[in-house]
């Protein structure tokens, strides 16, 4: 199981809603990510979103502002009725040059039917905002 990421003791999977049977997709992931998250039984991972299909749980890093404005349509495309959309942002402390913050993401995030419920230390670099489909959408 991989360890827990943050403060709360909570394994990062379970943190990032990933279970058993999921279809994951990691969107620009740094390689040491798939480390983090350790060995997963029965989740199948993609590094590219396949055309047409839904993924139970998307996470993408991105770092600036334009680029998560560039992927949201396709991602928001690709999200099965329950999935968890993930955007993944350097923290601040990281020193990671970035143009994004959690409010960023919901002004791009919001108008277009998804709303947040989650904020999530990934690693130490990364913070997560995990969006999903308004119920009244799904």
């Amino acid at each position: 199981m991989a360890e827990p990421a943050g403060y709360s003791g909570t394994p990062l999977p379970r943190k990032l809603g990933i279970s058993p049977g999921d279809e994951v997709a990691l969107i620009g992931a740094p390689d040491s990510f798939y480390d983090t998250l350790g060995a997963l039984q029965d989740v199948t991972f993609h590094s590219d979103l396949a055309e047409d299909a839904l993924y139970d749980v998307i996470i993408s890093f991105v770092t600036q502002r334009a680029e998560l404005e560039a992927q949201l349509p396709r991602l928001r495309s690709q999200m099965a009725p329950a999935c968890g959309l993930w955007i993944a942002w350097p923290k601040r402390s990281s020193r990671v040059p970035t143009d994004l913050t959690d409010e960023v993401i919901r002004e791009i995030a919001l108008p277009t039917g998804l709303v947040d419920n989650k904020v999530c230390a990934i690693d130490q670099t990364w913070s997560g905002l995990r969006l999903v489909i308004r119920v009244e959408n799904r």
